[in-house]
């Protein structure tokens, strides 16, 4: 069986979680955090010398880190990951941008105001900046939402998986969706498919 060592609470971990449990694939999740030092152990080191997670280790004990890349793999040969170059090139930019432009300041936002022990870091500067980030990559999307359903070509895809965690809990961070129609659809949307289970789910034990 598939394993996915992650934090309940974490955007980045409930992301391959939510496409599994989309897929009905079953899988065991083990419960580390980079909060309580559980990913900066020795036997954790081994499996992912960065220290971080969400990782997974498959049932011939292979391990791959880095959320978006487990999406990829895990998507492959499913309709959530096109087989048209283009439209799989298109459905990675979109990726890519989670990563570089949504996740570094609407999740970075959020990790700054919801743990109390990074406070420290939440500079009246810092906080500005991640909040004029995280609006414009609202917008990029609202724009992208008033013409097309989806990140995908016309379909769910693993990009809107990517996009959806940090997505949903914006407002944990300060920031309002009343000025997105388009995303606030395109999130009933996700939460509407066949499979899905919320922020903080995890199968059990």
């Amino acid at each position: 069986m598939l394993t996915v060592y992650g934090m309940s609470d974490s955007g980045n971990c409930y992301k391959p979680r939510l496409l599994l449990s989309l897929l009905g694939r079953p899988f065991r999740h083990v419960e580390v955090s980079t909060r309580d030092g559980s990913t900066r152990t020795e036997a954790f080191l081994k499996r992912n010398p960065a220290g971080q997670c969400p990782l997974l280790e498959l049932e011939d004990g292979r391990l791959l880190a880095e959320s978006n890349a487990i999406l990829t793999y895990l998507a492959d040969g499913t309709d959530f990951l096109p087989t048209d170059p283009f439209e799989r090139a298109e459905t990675l930019r979109w990726m890519f941008f989670e990563q570089n432009a949504h996740e570094v300041s609407i999740a970075v936002r959020r990790s700054l105001t919801v743990y109390p022990e990074r406070k420290s870091a939440a500079t009246p500067e810092r906080m500005a900046l991640t909040v004029e980030n995280g609006m414009r990559a609202l917008a990029v999307m609202e724009r992208h939402l008033t013409a097309a359903p989806w990140f995908g070509p016309g379909r769910p895809s693993v990009a809107d998986i990517a996009l959806y965690p940090y997505t949903a809990t914006a407002a944990d961070g300060g920031f309002s969706l009343d000025g997105f129609p388009a995303v606030r659809s395109w999130l009933a949307s996700v939460e509407a498919l066949p499979g899905f289970q919320p922020v903080g789910w995890a199968p059990s034990p």
